[in-house]
Parts: C-alpha cells; structure tokens; sequence
C-alpha cells in the first residue's frame, strides 16, 4: 500500500529560560519555558531518508542576544524570525512561550531593586507562528496571547436556575451561590504587514502587546467580581465582548472555564442546617472532578 508524508515538524520543547537584565543595581527578571518547531519541505527527508543535513537545533532561543527578552510576545516573535530569516530552508516557524509570574516585592512601599515574589499561579502564554513561505522578504505573522491557571472564586452574586429539566437532571437550581474557575483564556492579535526583526521594537509600540495583556487580565477579573452572574456562560461573554471593545487590535477572544464546585455538607447529625435554602450553606467540601466545562469564542465582528 502506497503512503507518503504528508506534513511534518518538528524542534525542541520544554527549554527553560530564566533571564536576568541589570541596569545598574536595578534588575528585571524574567522565567520561560519556550517551544520552537520548524517546517519546511527540505525537511522531510529527515524522516523519509534518515538524511539530516537540514535539520537545525533549535534550543539556541536567542535569552541573551535578543532585547526583546522581557517582553514574551516580541520574543517570541524574534525567536521564530531568526529560523525563519537565517534558514532558507526553514519556511515556517511556531513558538511557544509560558511566562512564569515573579512580582517586584515592595519595602516600606518601594519597589525593590533586585527582590521578587511568586504572588501566583498563572502564566501568560504567547504562541507566534511566522511564514516565509513566499520569501525571507515577505514574512507573515500570527500572534495569539492570553492566560492560564488564574484561580478565582466568588462567595456570592453568582447563579443558576431556569436550566432545562428532565427525568436525569439531579441539579438543583439556586439562586447564589459559590463561583470558582481556574480561568484561560487566549486572544488574537492580526499582523497585517511583514515581518522583520528590526521592525519588531516599532511593532510592538503600533500593537501594544503589553497593554492589551494588561488589560485583558483587569477586565476578566473585574467582570468575575462584579457581574452578578445568570451563568458562567453570560458572565464569559460579557468578559469578551468589553476586551473587544476596549482593544482595537484584538481581533477575536477564547475562553475556557472549568467550573471549581464546592459541595454544601449535610451538618444535620450535629443538628445544624447547612442544606436549606442552598443560598444560605456556609460550609462545603471542594469536589476536583466532575466539573463543568464552559468554552467560547468572541470575536470581532466584521464591518
């Protein structure tokens, strides 16, 4: 039976990245964990002819050389650039970044000069993927960022009723209750000229990579604390209609929000009520699986 390869890629995952840039006594830091995968038609006879003359390493990611090293999307960007511009051979390029979260501690309300804190769990993720498929001249470019592992829970202004009812429905409907999620969410931001690497400080100023994940991060958790939620579902599409309308270069928002259920406990053997109403429960147990699962897209609509 006849087969062929009909796509390939490949590179390395996983190479961990921790950066230090002095200015003086003043440092910024920064940790990643990066994957870089390559594409290219001169790539498959490394698979079909065990021939490996064009295939490159690929965990030389550029910490040191790169200036764009504490800001992940620009980074990420320069990353596959080079492959991509280096390599005439190479005429796809996809990196990955997570960016683990070290926070300036602040003494006596100063920001210190060289101490930082791991003030949470979430990581940003950037995934760029850039092609020269018609030229190292006339690169193209998509850029996707957004957050994962953000936890967040709400003791109130949360509820569920009006749910369609069968003979298998066990769910009880109430009218407040606990909201809890470990937030990811990922947006898109369109790239609508070519690609070069000593363009990318100019645009990285045009598209605001920063503010955009700055302000995406202020809307979702202002939303979650102040929406007095019908569901996750109305709440999730609120968050993405106002990202859209806040940030003109993002062109489409997905989010995905595994719900964190907390389980009133029955206390009537101690001859305490904590079952009814559901509203008023004010001990639970926290229950990891099954969990609901909510996922959407919003997106610009086009005019």
């Amino acid at each position: 039976m006849a087969s062929h390869l009909s796509w390939a890629r490949y590179g390395k995952d996983k190479v961990r990245v921790f950066r230090i840039v002095r200015n003086g006594d003043w440092h910024d830091v920064v940790e990643y964990t990066v994957c870089a995968l390559l594409e290219g038609a001169a790539l498959e006879t490394s698979f079909t002819q065990a021939d490996n003359a064009y295939v490159v390493a690929t965990d030389s990611v550029l910490a040191k050389t790169s200036p764009h090293v504490l800001d992940p999307v620009l980074f990420a960007l320069h990353i596959a650039l080079h492959f991509v511009t280096t390599y005439k051979h190479i005429t796809k390029s996809v990196v990955s970044i997570e960016s683990f979260k070290w926070s300036r501690i602040a003494v006596d309300g100063k920001d210190h000069k060289h101490s930082f804190v791991r003030d949470g769990d979430e990581k940003e993720v950037i995934k760029v993927e850039v092609d020269a498929s018609a030229g190292q001249e006339k690169v193209t470019g998509t850029v996707t960022s957004g957050l994962k592992d953000l936890l967040v829970l709400k003791s109130s202004g949360s509820a569920f009723e009006g749910f369609f009812h069968d003979e298998y429905t066990t769910l009880t409907p109430v009218s407040d209750r606990i909201l809890s999620t470990a937030i990811e969410y990922e947006y898109t931001v369109p790239v609508k000229e070519d690609l070069t690497i000593a363009g990318l400080g100019a645009l990285g100023e045009k598209l605001k990579f920063k503010e955009v994940a700055m302000n995406a991060k202020k809307v979702t958790l202002d939303l979650f604390a102040t929406d007095e939620s019908a569901s996750v579902q109305a709440t999730l599409f609120k968050m993405g209609q106002k990202i859209i309308g806040e940030n003109g270069t993002v062109g489409g928002i997905t989010y995905k929000l595994p719900n964190k259920h907390y389980i009133p406990v029955n206390l009537k053997f101690i001859g305490l009520e904590n079952m009814t109403p559901p509203e008023k429960a004010e001990v639970f147990t926290p229950v990891e699986s099954p969990s609901g699962l909510i996922m959407a897209t919003v997106a610009r609509t086009a005019v």
